[in-house]
C-alpha cells in the first residue's frame, strides 16, 4: 500500500512529523517499508512569468528571457530550452538558489548577463530525463514557492501489509489507524449526494446470493467525453503508484485508494439486457481489460447481461463494455464478494490487480453504497451529468458475533496492568461496538475487521494500542532443574557429534519438497501432497531426506565446492492408512575426494567403502550388518540394507548412474539414510578385568564360494561364544592363482587370551580347529593351505 503523506494528513493530522508517524506505524504492526520524499531537497526556485523574449546576439539557440517573479522588476535570465515561450509559466531559479546538484549564480552567457535560470524537471531531481522546461498551468501564481504550489513537501509512504490487515489497504483505513493509535480525530470524506433523476436503468439480478451478499449499481448518463481529470487527482493517483487514465475510471481508482472499496465502470450502450451476478459456464471465454482473453471455470463469479459474461468479479472487467474516450453514460458497481469465492481465482489465470488484492482478503460490506455515492459525485463534479437511483440487492451479510473480553485475561496474557477503564478506552479508541457487562466487555467487531474472531484477537489490539515498545521487558523467573538421563539411551546430538568428528558438516532443508524428488528417490508414488503449496517445487511431503542433501549438493557445485561432506537429521512425512507416520531419520551424503587436497595423500574419489565406515563409526556401539539389496534410487551393484539385529533401519549406497546424469554430476555421490530411533537405545557400561596375560595371534584362512560374504562367516564364529577369543577381524580377500574362478580365499585375525593364565599351543590349536569346523560345517569351508 503506497500514499501521500499529505493525503493521509488530509483525514488525520497527529502533532507528530513524518519519522515519528512511521514509527508509530511499523510498531503497531503496519511496517513502513520505504518512506521516500516526493522531491530532492531544493529552494529558491518560485513560479516565473515569461513576458518577454529576445533572441541572443551571439547564440541562435539562445534566447534572452524577462520573467516576472513578483519583485520589482523582471529577472533577466538566458535560456537555450526550446519549448520556452511568452506568457509562459515557468519555474524560475533565483540567485542564491540551491537546487539538487548545484547552486545559482549571477552569470554570463555569451556576454549577456543571466540572474537565474528557468528549470525543468530533470534539473530539480523529479524526473531521470527531460526533453524542456517544466511547463505550469496557467493560473499558477507568480512568486509562489515552488514547493509550496507543487505540494513537493511531501513523503511516500509504503506499508507492507499482512494479509489479516485488509482494513489499511486504505487512505482513510490507515487514518482511522492512526487516529486510533494516537487518540486524535479523524473524518471521512464529506460530501453533497448527487440528486437522482428518475431514468430506465438496466434491472439486476444476483443469482449467486451466497458469492455476492450485496450488489449495488448506479447509471450517470450524460458525461462529457472531453473532461480532464483535475490535477489534484492526478497527484493523488500517482503518487501512489497508479497513472491518470481517463476521468471515470480516474474516479474508480481513486475511489479505491481512498476508501478501499473496488468499484468498476461500464459502459451503459455497451451492455445488452439486465445484468446478473452468477457463476461462470465452465469453458465460456471472456476477453478482459488487458486483452487477454480466458477459459473461465465453473466456480468463477462474473457479471453477465443478456449475451454473457462481461466482467470477472472482483478482478477485473472485460473488454466489450470498457470505459473509453467515446462513453457518454456508464454504469458504476460497487459490491461486496465474499472472500472465499475470488481468492485464488486471479492467481489461477496469472492476474495480479488492486480489486482482488483488496476482495480476496475482505472488504468493508457497510460502506459499499457510500463508496458509489462517492464516485458518482465525483464524476458528476467533474464530468457533468445525471445520475439514477441506486438499484441494489442484498442477501445475508456476514454476521458479526460478539466477542468476551475479560480484562483479567488481557492483563495475564500482556503482562502489563490495564485496569478496567482503560481496556474500555483502549477500545472506544479504536471505535468498536462494546458493552461494558462488569467483569466482562461485549466487544463486536466492526463490518471492516475480518481479523477479530476470538478473545486473543481483541487482547492483541490492546497491545497495539497500548504500544509495544511501552510494554516492559521483564525476565523470567523459573527454577533452573537438572533434566532426568537415563544411561539406557543417547541422545540425537551424539550421532551428529559422531558425524562431524569424521568432517561432515549439517545442513537443514525444507520438508516440502518437488514431486519429482519422490518419484525419483523414494520411491513414493502417492507423497503427502500440500493443498495450498507455497511453490510449485515444493509441492509435497519428504519421505526421504535424500532430496534435500542432492539439492545441497548442487548449491555447493555451482559455487565451484569440489568436495562436499553433509548430513542431515529430519522428519519424513509418510501417509498411513489412519493418519501419518513422522519417522525422525539421519541422513548423509559425501561426494568428491576422501581427504580435503594435500601433499602427504594421493588424491583419491570416495566410495562406498568409506562412507560405510563413517555410518559404522556413526552407529557404535551397535554392531550393524550390511547386506546387499537393491534400491530404485541406489546403484544396483553398490547398495547395501543396514540392519540392526534383524530389523532393517536404513540404506546405504552409491546414487544409481541414471540420476547422476539426471543430476549433471561428474561422479556420483554416496547416501545413507538411517532412522534415529533404533540408533538411540544403548546398554549400561559393564565392568570388565583387564587381563595380564599375553594375547596370541592365530591367522585362518578358508576357501569358501564366491556368494558367500565374509559378515555370514564372522557372524557364526562370533555365535559360538568361544571363552577365549577376544577378536575375529577380516584382514583379506583373495581371488586368483591357485583359487578356483568360482571361489575366493577369505582370511580372518582371530585374537586369543585369557584373564587366569597364559594359553598354550594345544589350547590355541583346540579353538583354531573348533571354529574350523564351525565354518566346515556351515559352509563347506576348506583351510587354505
Amino acid at each position: 500500500m503506497k500514499f501521500s503523506e499529505l493525503w493521509l494528513r488530509s483525514y488525520v493530522n497527529p502533532p507528530i512529523d513524518s519519522a515519528e508517524l512511521s514509527h508509530l506505524l511499523t510498531m503497531a504492526g503496519l511496517e513502513v517499508e520505504a518512506m521516500e520524499a516526493v522531491a530532492p531537497d531544493f529552494s529558491g526556485v518560485v513560479v516565473g512569468h515569461v513576458v518577454a523574449i529576445a533572441p541572443h546576439p551571439d547564440a541562435d539557440r539562445l534566447r534572452v528571457c524577462q520573467v516576472d517573479v513578483g519583485v520589482d522588476a523582471p529577472l533577466q535570465i538566458v535560456c537555450g530550452a526550446p519549448n520556452v515561450c511568452l506568457d509562459a509559466k515557468v519555474l524560475c531559479a533565483m540567485v542564491g538558489a540551491k537546487l539538487p546538484e548545484f547552486d545559482i549564480k549571477k552569470a554570463k552567457l555569451r556576454g549577456i548577463e543571466s540572474m537565474g535560470m528557468l528549470c525543468s524537471a530533470r534539473e530539480l531531481g523529479m524526473a531521470q530525463e527531460s526533453d524542456g522546461l517544466l511547463l505550469l498551468p496557467s493560473d499558477a501564481p507568480i512568486g509562489i514557492d515552488v514547493r509550496e504550489y507543487l505540494r513537493l513537501n511531501d513523503n511516500l509512504f509504503t506499508l507492507k501489509l499482512t494479509p489479516n490487515r485488509s482494513d489499511c489497504l486504505s487512505v482513510t483505513g490507515i487514518a482511522r489507524e492512526v487516529a486510533a493509535l494516537t487518540a486524535t480525530t479523524w473524518q471521512l470524506p464529506v460530501f453533497d449526494i448527487v440528486p437522482v433523476t428518475a431514468m430506465d436503468v438496466p434491472a439486476v439480478a444476483v443469482t449467486a446470493h451466497d458469492a455476492c451478499p450485496r450488489y449495488s449499481t448506479q447509471v450517470i448518463r450524460g458525461i462529457n467525453p472531453d473532461a480532464l481529470t483535475p490535477a489534484w487527482m492526478v497527484e493523488c493517483l500517482t503518487r501512489s503508484g497508479l497513472h491518470a487514465i481517463s476521468p471515470v475510471v480516474d474516479v474508480a481508482n481513486y475511489v479505491l485508494l481512498e476508501l478501499g472499496q473496488p468499484l468498476h465502470a461500464f459502459d451503459l450502450s455497451k451492455l445488452h439486457g439486465s445484468i446478473n451476478v452468477r457463476m461462470a459456464h465452465a469453458g465460456e471465454m471472456l476477453t478482459l481489460l488487458n486483452e487477454q482473453t480466458i477459459q473461465l471455470d465453473s466456480d468463477m463469479l462474473v457479471i453477465a447481461d443478456d449475451l454473457g459474461a462481461q466482467a470477472l468479479a472482483g478482478i477485473m472487467g472485460g473488454a466489450a463494455t470498457a470505459v473509453d474516450s467515446a462513453t457518454t453514460s456508464v454504469l458504476l458497481e460497487s459490491a461486496f464478494f465474499q472472500p472465499d469465492m475470488i481468492a485464488g481465482r486471479a492467481r489461477r489465470l496469472n492476474l495480479s490487480t488492486d480489486a482482488a488484492h483488496r476482495f480476496e482478503r475482505g472488504v468493508d460490506f457497510a460502506q459499499t453504497n457510500y463508496a458509489l455515492a462517492r464516485a458518482t459525485q465525483l464524476i458528476v463534479a467533474i464530468c457533468g451529468g445525471k445520475a439514477s437511483a441506486v438499484t441494489e440487492v442484498q442477501n445475508q451479510l456476514p454476521t458479526r458475533v460478539a466477542i468476551t473480553l475479560r480484562p483479567a485475561r488481557a492483563v495475564k496474557v500482556l503482562g502489563i496492568a490495564l485496569t478496567h477503564e482503560q481496556v474500555g478506552a483502549l477500545l472506544q479508541r479504536a471505535q468498536f461496538d462494546c458493552v461494558d457487562a462488569g467483569d466482562v466487555y461485549h466487544v463486536t467487531p466492526p463490518s471492516y475487521r475480518f481479523d477479530l474472531t476470538i478473545e486473543v484477537d481483541l487482547i492483541e489490539e490492546l497491545a497495539r494500542l497500548y504500544g509495544y515498545e511501552n510494554i516492559p521487558a521483564v525476565p523470567p523467573v523459573a527454577a533452573l532443574n537438572m533434566l532426568p538421563s537415563t544411561e539406557l539411551s543417547r541422545s540425537v546430538d551424539s550421532l551428529r557429534h559422531a558425524l562431524v568428528g569424521r568432517d561432515y558438516q549439517e545442513v537443514i532443508t525444507y520438508g516440502f519438497v518437488d514431486a519429482t524428488w519422490e518419484a525419483d528417490l523414494a520411491p513414493n508414488s502417492a507423497p503427502v501432497a500440500l493443498k495450498n503449496p507455497i511453490a510449485s517445487q515444493m509441492s509435497v511431503m519428504r519421505s526421504t531426506l535424500m532430496g534435500g542433501l542432492l539439492d545441497v549438493l548442487q548449491t555447493n557445485l555451482n559455487r565451484r565446492q569440489t568436495r562436499v561432506r553433509i548430513m542431515e537429521v529430519g522428519h519424513c512425512y509418510l501417509a498411513q492408512q489412519v493418519g501419518y507416520d513422522q519417522p525422525l531419520r539421519i541422513a548423509g551424503l559425501v561426494y568428491g575426494d576422501v581427504q580435503p587436497e594435500q601433499w602427504g595423500v594421493a588424491a583419491r574419489v570416495v566410495d562406498f567403502y568409506d562412507v560405510k565406515a563413517d555410518v559404522v563409526a556413526m552407529c557404535m556401539p551397535h554392531n550393524v550388518r550390511f547386506v546387499a539389496a537393491t534400491h530404485s534410487a541406489l546403484h544396483p551393484g553398490q547398495s547395501a540394507a543396514v540392519y540392526l539385529g534383524a530389523t532393517q533401519i536404513g540404506w546405504l549406497g552409491t546414487l544409481h548412474p541414471a540420476l547422476v546424469q539426471k543430476q549433471g554430476l561428474s561422479t556420483a555421490p554416496v547416501l545413507f539414510e538411517l532412522a534415529v530411533a533404533p540408533l538411540l537405545a544403548t546398554s549400561v557400561p559393564k565392568h570388565g578385568e583387564i587381563s595380564r596375560f599375553q594375547a596370541v595371534r592365530r591367522d585362518l584362512a578358508v576357501i569358501v564360494t564366491q556368494n558367500l560374504t565374509a559378515e555370514s562367516l564372522l557372524e557364526e564364529m562370533l555365535s559360538a561364544k568361544i571363552a577365549t577369543v577376544t577378536d575375529i577381524t577380516l584382514f583379506d580377500i583373495y581371488r586368483g592363482k591357485g583359487i578356483d574362478s568360482d571361489k575366493k580365499s577369505l582370511a580372518f585375525r582371530v585374537l586369543m587370551q585369557d584373564n587366569q593364565k597364559t594359553l598354550t599351543d594345544t589350547e590355541v590349536d583346540a579353538v583354531m580347529a573348533q571354529l574350523m569346523m564351525l565354518l566346515q560345517q556351515k559352509f563347506n569351508a576348506q583351510l587354505r593351505s
